[in-house]
């Protein structure tokens, strides 16, 4: 029974779009870790990427081509009308196939989604065990009852390592040429570039996120060992001979022991390639030793969720951090040569004029190597998407708009000039740091050290 993974992650840079950034050029660990499963159960498994096409037309062609008897869609909130539309499709051209979709939003809006006749089957949470297990049922003309599957959660030490070879093999079908299995987005990470994931789940309670990570990957953290996880890294090195790599879990700090272990792991095993992982303000300040072995062993940057410079706001935000902390946290970093990426948002719900220059001062004390701004997007399955329902504030109108961005107001009660200028004055920086938010972008779109080399020697020569 041939199945067909898709890949609907559209929403951002649309059709051709390949290499185009971290979401046009990254793998998808959802859809590569579901393959592994059921690769590992005997199933053949194949996948269309929808970035790597030209259209819809090209779409149809290739479920002509390949007649799956199964087909199977992740979908993020954002991914929503992309993957509407590739299940119409799906049933259109080839009435008989199965379709099947999981991932965050069917678990989270899943009255939503059941809604949509043409997905036969719905799984939430997490797929490894269910996935596999659904096919067998239907190779065997022995399908379940229910159409809704709840997940179960798998031993992530006993899973097969992410298939990425899933993409890389599509991606090479349509001139995939860059070196690196995925896109390196900053000149501190060079190809060969790649992602990992060493557990799941968040122990933090911030209300714009929360509790849709626990509704997904249950209330704890589950993580694989540090031997695990460097078992798969020199698998990694051994296959792509890759030169740097980034950590995608939340909050990968979280368990200072694990980090711990994980550097001496990683320095005995040979290993140098340097590395980008997330962290908090609050675990970097009181963590500082931890940092500086981090720092020893490969590790060039942190992505910080600062969110806000107004102590207010963070604790109604339910952030467990403060405008000092983060303040600190910016200055181990410094001490010890680790690079800032800055994750802020500006149009808050409740925020003040006078609470968002507080944000604008801030990131000019901390005065971040990159910065990633937001305008706040109220998202399915938190607290305080909650709120803004309940106090009429969202302006969404399309699942297109939960794309994260700093330039679509998503709540009403905002002023667009007044934040337009505010997100430009967090930015205003120093030239080097000027450089170095345009080199990060340029390397996050392109990934092509010649346009970004040419771009920065404007920039200095403009001052």
């Amino acid at each position: 029974m041939n199945v067909s993974l898709i890949y609907p992650g559209i929403a951002g840079y649309g059709f051709n779009s390949l290499g185009q950034g971290m979401e046009a050029g990254w793998v998808s660990h959802g859809l590569a870790h579901i393959s592994s499963a059921a690769k590992a159960n005997g199933f053949d498994i194949d996948l269309i990427d929808l970035r790597a096409l030209s259209g819809w037309d090209g779409f149809r062609e290739e479920l002509l081509r390949r007649q799956p008897a199964v087909v199977a869609l992740t979908m993020m909130s954002v991914d929503y009308n992309p993957a509407l539309q590739a299940v119409r499709i799906v049933k259109e051209t080839l009435p008989q196939t199965i379709t099947i979709v999981g991932g965050p939003h069917p678990t989270i809006m899943v009255e939503e989604v059941a809604e949509i006749p043409e997905f036969d089957y719905i799984i939430t949470r997490e797929g490894e065990v269910t996935f596999p297990r659904l096919l067998a049922q239907l190779q065997a003309g022995e399908p379940p009852d229910s159409r809704v599957l709840e997940g179960e959660m798998p031993d992530l030490e006993a899973q097969p390592f992410a298939d990425r070879e899933l993409f890389l093999q599509e991606w090479r079908k349509y001139g995939y040429t860059l070196d690196s299995p995925e896109v390196p987005f900053v000149p501190d990470l060079p190809a060969p570039f790649l992602t990992i994931i060493a557990g799941r789940g968040c122990k933090y309670n911030c209300n714009f996120c929360q509790p849709a990570e626990r509704l997904i990957f249950g209330r704890k953290v589950r993580k694989r060992s540090p031997a695990n996880v460097i078992t798969e890294l020199e698998e990694l090195r051994d296959r792509y001979h890759f030169a740097s790599f980034m950590f995608h879990d939340d909050c990968l700090t979280e368990d200072r022991e694990w980090v711990l272990e994980f550097c001496d792991r990683y320095e005995r095993g040979g290993f140098s390639q340097p590395f980008f992982c997330q962290s908090r303000a609050d675990i970097i300040g009181k963590n500082e030793d931890m940092v500086q072995r981090m720092a020893q062993v490969g590790l060039k940057g942190y992505f910080i969720g600062f969110e806000s410079g107004s102590d207010r706001v963070l604790k109604f935000l339910r952030k467990g951090t403060t405008r000092e902390k983060n303040l600190q946290a910016a200055r181990i970093c410094k001490k010890y040569g680790i690079k800032i990426w800055a994750n802020y948002m500006l149009g808050l719900p409740t925020e003040t004029r006078e609470e968002v220059m507080e944000t604008v001062s801030m990131l000019k004390e901390i005065d971040p190597d990159w910065y990633s701004p937001a305008f706040y997007t109220p998202h399915p399955g938190s607290d305080l998407y909650d709120y803004c329902i309940e106090h009429d504030l969202s302006l969404i109108t399309s699942h297109d708009q939960y794309r994260r961005n700093p330039w679509d107001i998503k709540i009403k009660g905002q002023d667009p000039e007044f934040l337009q200028w505010a997100l430009e004055e967090s930015q205003r920086r120093k030239p080097i740091n000027a450089a170095r938010r345009q080199t990060g972008y340029l390397w996050g779109r392109y990934a092509r050290p010649d346009k970004v080399a040419r771009r920065v020697r404007r920039l200095f020569d403009s001052g």
